[in-house]
């Protein structure tokens, strides 16, 4: 594939780049963490006002009508000023779902409103220790509607939103479901993450929910969901070792800056290479789902290295920065918080290798 994107794009991620320069600074992100909602809300509106938010959306609900590639920039540029915003949930997992799959009616009452940024949507796909493509909550169906009985782990910006993409089985397949999170019987439970967010344990009990569409497709979904999550930590990366540069070429030792030391520039070239790696299965992973591709095999291996590689580049960070790297009052602790987040969301390492192991013997 060609990886240099467009002059179109090159606008997009300069916009969302500039807005992010200017709202996600290091002590506004300072400002935030001391509250209880952990979503920069001025950000949010900001992205919504300049059309990025609702980029991928259809035109008629108010979206950009573009594609999935130009969402995983905005994603990217996300991860690479670790703003806290939902793009992943909201716009990823909740509105393209809908977009994708919904009726009418589901389509109508909650797009235009994801693609301002004034309604938040969220995702229920992590299962306890469990494979997120096998879900174990339940959808019964009575006379009338559907019920979900069952717990999800792990889900985001829950205190924040009016509608929940979660995935469900009715014993025969795997489906999504819309669920209010507002509802008396979804019980939640709050904690917080690795990156500081907060994130609830839910528990739904015979919970109302209505089919998207005729079920959708949930590993459509998860294969989005992971792709942009492995671009928001290409973004991470690179910014976590632009840093790590800076600080390392400024930073003097027995008269001579860190960098000139071999130790610290061999640690420095070995996380470039896996920064690369990170950015260009990313990458490929992403392009693939936008053209309608085959993607299952790459997004596993986009996984694989932003969990693994990615890992390797927020130590090393932490590492050359010495001790400031794990002072709270400097920037780069965030960028190992959100490093640690992306690597546990939606399976591990280990669990990749396991799925391109079971699509090798398959093969």
């Amino acid at each position: 594939m060609d990886f240099s994107l467009t002059a179109d794009q090159d606008e997009l991620a300069g916009l969302c780049r500039k807005i992010l320069d200017d709202q996600a600074t290091p002590e506004r992100l300072k400002e935030l963490e001391g509250g209880d909602e952990w979503i920069d809300r001025r950000t949010w509106a900001e992205l919504g006002a300049a059309g990025l938010l609702g980029i991928a959306l259809p035109e008629e609900h108010g979206g950009g009508g573009l594609g999935f590639l130009e969402l995983a920039i905005v994603c990217e540029e996300v991860g690479r000023h670790v703003a806290p915003v939902p793009i992943v949930a909201s716009l990823v997992g909740g509105a393209l779902a809908i977009a994708e799959y919904g009726t009418d009616e589901q389509r109508s009452g909650w797009l235009p409103g994801a693609a301002t940024g004034d309604a938040i949507l969220t995702i229920a796909l992590q299962e306890p220790q469990a494979d997120p493509r096998r879900p174990t909550v339940e959808a019964l169906a009575d006379d009338t509607r559907w019920v979900l009985a069952g717990t999800k782990h792990v889900v985001p910006v829950l205190h924040l939103a009016g509608q929940m993409v979660v995935s469900a089985t009715d014993g025969t397949r795997s489906g999504l479901y819309l669920v209010d999170p507002q509802h008396a019987t979804v019980a939640a439970e709050r904690s917080i993450a690795t990156d500081g967010q907060p994130v609830f344990t839910v528990t739904f009990g015979e919970t109302p929910a209505e089919r998207l569409g005729d079920g959708g497709d949930l590993e459509w979904l998860l294969q989005r969901v992971t792709a942009a999550l492995c671009v928001m930590q290409a973004g991470v990366s690179e910014q976590a070792l632009r840093m790590t540069a800076d600080y390392v070429s400024q930073r003097e030792q027995f008269d001579h800056p860190l960098a000139a030391f071999q130790a610290v520039s061999q640690r420095s070239a070995d996380a470039y290479i896996d920064a690369e790696a990170v950015r260009l299965t990313a990458w490929q992973a992403a392009w693939r789902l936008s053209e309608g591709l085959p993607a299952a095999d790459e997004v596993a291996i986009a996984k694989f290295w932003a969990a693994d590689g990615g890992h390797r580049v927020a130590q090393a960070a932490l590492h050359l920065h010495g001790g400031i790297g794990v002072d709270v009052d400097y920037p780069i602790h965030r960028y190992f918080w959100w490093t640690k987040m992306i690597e546990l969301t939606l399976g591990g390492p280990t669990a990749q290798l396991r799925a391109l192991g079971a699509s090798l013997a398959d093969a």
